[in-house]
């Protein structure tokens, strides 16, 4: 492992070698980089969830090589390098799980959450005197995510319906101030009340314990489906969706559902 390990940074740094390195590697630096690494995450997850075992092991090792990039220009410029990101990620872990490295005992997952939060919001306060419940929550996160992230936070100290019901009721109003902003006709005004609606819909989800973002990225996924069907029921018609009527459409939308698709 260690000789693997070994190999791939001495790649990382051929690739960056100002004399005989790779132009594009070396034109590039954080925040060029950056991008390609979200995309890399996304297509880690995408191949999980098409439990493509293949392409996970190919897309890890796609998301590691953006890590020793990130070591490799950090060397660069003493700010840190490979074995600096391996014992702070190694002293983290250690630091947060007591239970395992030290005398606590945890009796179930929900209670290492827990102990897991407060360790993260206590190392937070000390990082900064003056941090606030909501520090730290990443601002380029997915915005479902980022939402969920901030309604919990804001759940620990309290701040926080008791009651689903409320929440129900929540995006009920969501709604209705939709329909008087659509009166209305104001653009701007309505795009707020659609994001209002957008968190409280997160928020309904966080108290049902789904995940926002893997929720939408499932209907996408059906979505999808759905619609290929009726490309290809159409095709067989020799027509274009373009070609076909909403009435057609909808028809053959309803078939593609099937009786729990």
């Amino acid at each position: 492992m260690n000789d693997a390990v070994d190999r791939l940074l001495a790649v990382m740094r051929r690739l960056r070698d100002p004399d005989h390195g790779c132009p594009w590697d070396l034109a590039q630096d954080f925040e060029t980089i950056a991008p390609h690494t979200i995309e890399e995450a996304y297509e880690v997850v995408e191949a999980i969830e098409d439990r493509d075992w293949p392409s996970l092991r190919d897309e890890l090792g796609d998301l590691l090589f953006q890590v020793v990039f990130y070591a490799q220009m950090g060397r660069e410029a003493g700010h840190f390098d490979f074995a600096a990101i391996v014992e702070g990620i190694i002293d983290k872990m250690t630091r947060r799980h007591p239970h395992v490295f030290g005398g606590e005992r945890m009796d179930s997952a929900e209670d290492q959450s827990r102990a897991w939060e407060a360790r993260k919001a206590a190392e937070r306060i000390v990082d900064k005197d003056d941090a606030g419940v909501l520090d730290g929550v990443t601002r380029t996160l997915p915005g479902l995510t980022r939402a969920a992230k901030l309604q919990a936070r804001a759940a620990r100290v309290g701040f926080d319906w008791p009651e689903i019901a409320e929440v129900l009721a929540k995006v009920d109003e969501e709604v209705a101030e939709i329909r008087a902003e659509i009166d209305r006709g104001d653009t701007a005004r309505l795009g707020a009340e659609i994001g209002d609606l957008l968190f409280a819909t997160v928020n309904l989800a966080r108290h049902t314990g789904i995940d926002p973002d893997a929720a939408i990225r499932a209907t996408n996924r059906k979505f999808e489906r759905r619609f290929r069907y009726i490309e290809n029921e159409l095709n067989k018609l020799g027509k274009k969706p373009s070609e076909a009527t909403l009435a057609e459409m909808d028809a053959l939308w309803e078939a593609a559902k099937g009786p729990r698709s």
